[in-house]
């Protein structure tokens, strides 16, 4: 065998026993761990609506992106995400990026951002994804879940609107990931790594940290 050979035996060797020592942390809530999204769709409004149905009924729980649990942003993250489009963790940082909307032309897939009702406050807290006729989709810390909810029914939603983005054109031929502001440097990782919340595990008492 010729030294080469030998020498790339042993690199390879040294990675498979480093690989294998990976500690994986256990859950502990909140877990602020970012698991970053594998791509398993291309980016389309079919794939953003099987992704969305799938994740329908998930429960709620702060600083989860899913695949069994989530939070507003989370769902917004995972779902993007698993389309290959890399927008941020946080709700107001996905704020900063994506072509700007008015309201009456929203489109299948458009993020709503909301904050308080106080209409000089620029501070966001929550996210929604637009499914078209006032019909939005969310995981609600109220309601403890991913679930759809529309305006007419819930007016206070269109006082708390602040700002509509989108990524990906009507024709789905373009993705728009121009940034308004810099973005906040947050760091991902992958389930090898950390534990996401399981199904089976206890449901935290607080939707958000006190």
């Amino acid at each position: 065998m010729t030294r080469f050979w030998i020498t790339a035996l042993i690199l390879l060797s040294t990675l498979f026993i480093f690989s294998g020592c990976a500690e994986k942390k256990p859950y502990k809530y909140p877990n602020y761990e970012i698991i970053k999204p594998e791509k398993t769709c291309k980016p389309n409004r079919k794939n953003i609506q099987a992704l969305l149905d799938s994740y329908l009924g998930k429960p709620y729980v702060w600083a989860e992106e899913g695949p069994n649990a989530f939070d507003c942003s989370g769902l917004t993250y995972k779902i993007y995400g698993s389309m290959g489009v890399e927008i941020p963790r946080i709700a107001s940082e996905q704020a900063k990026m994506g072509k700007k909307v008015p309201f009456q032309n929203l489109y299948y897939g458009d993020l709503i951002f909301f904050g308080s009702t106080n209409k000089r406050s620029k501070r966001i807290n929550h996210v929604g994804m637009y499914l078209g006729d006032g019909w939005f989709a969310h995981a609600s810390s109220k309601q403890r879940k991913v679930t759809i909810s529309h305006f007419k029914t819930e007016p206070v939603y269109r006082k708390r609107m602040k700002v509509c983005k989108r990524y990906l054109s009507e024709d789905e031929r373009a993705k728009y990931m121009n940034c308004d502001v810099p973005l906040r440097d947050m760091p991902s990782t992958s389930s090898r790594y950390t534990t996401p919340w399981q199904t089976g595990m206890k449901l935290p008492k607080k939707a958000v940290p006190s």
